[in-house]
């Protein structure tokens, strides 16, 4: 078997953080095809790790690749979001609760650092506001020490930051949306299980209320 490039990996890393946040932004509008080629000049890194970024992201449900064509960003579309919410509804409980169970110390006092800065990042900046948040929900499903709940909820929170972000211009609900995620955090820094599922569920609530806001705001 031939190993891998060192470097492989990392490459790979970027090019699917790359890819993901210009779906996220728009600029690879839903819809629009896009070959490895063109990917690849645009992120200035070679066409094999954005072929792997681009299967990682067809497992998120961000594209569809289709063969001798490229890849197509998928659309948005709030029926389907709806559906994606009730499943990340019960992962979200199930990784707060596990992460107040098994976090350390250390990875508590971090928590409550992340809760005191997401909740000062309301000045209108959208996009940093979901990178910090990715980094958050990363941080707190290892805390939990479950991969598998990590691995399952990562395409509902990859979906869920290209749905805010369109959104969001119509909403402008970054301090709200804040408070909502710090209380989760808080409750999962302090051990506390049962307050770390209730908040989870108060969070998806709003997340649902917001997401069926917008097919009123639509018709």
């Amino acid at each position: 078997m031939r190993a891998r490039r060192p470097g492989a990996p990392a490459l790979a890393d970027q090019a699917r953080a790359a890819l993901e946040e210009l779906i996220v932004k728009l600029e690879l509008p839903p819809g629009s095809v896009w070959s490895e080629s063109q990917l690849s000049r645009k992120l200035g890194i070679g066409r094999t790790p954005v072929r792997e970024a681009l299967q990682r992201l067809q497992s998120e449900y961000l594209v569809k690749i289709m063969p001798r064509y490229g890849a197509q960003v998928t659309d948005i579309n709030v029926t389907q979001q709806l559906m994606l919410l009730k499943v990340r509804r019960v992962l979200e409980r199930l990784i707060a609760e596990s992460a107040a169970r098994h976090a350390t110390p250390a990875e508590r006092e971090e928590l409550l650092r992340m809760a005191d800065t997401l909740e000062a990042m309301t000045d209108g900046d959208v996009l940093g506001f979901l990178r910090y948040h990715y980094d958050i929900k990363k941080y707190i499903a290892a805390c939990a020490r479950n991969p598998f709940a990590a691995s399952a909820i990562a395409p509902a929170h990859a979906m869920s930051r290209r749905f805010y972000f369109l959104h969001y211009r119509k909403t402008h609900d970054l301090p709200v949306a804040a408070r909502y995620h710090a209380d989760v955090i808080r409750a999962i820094a302090v051990g506390d299980e049962t307050r770390a599922g209730a908040a989870a569920d108060r969070l998806m609530d709003y997340v649902e209320e917001l997401t069926r806001a917008t097919v009123l705001q639509e018709t």
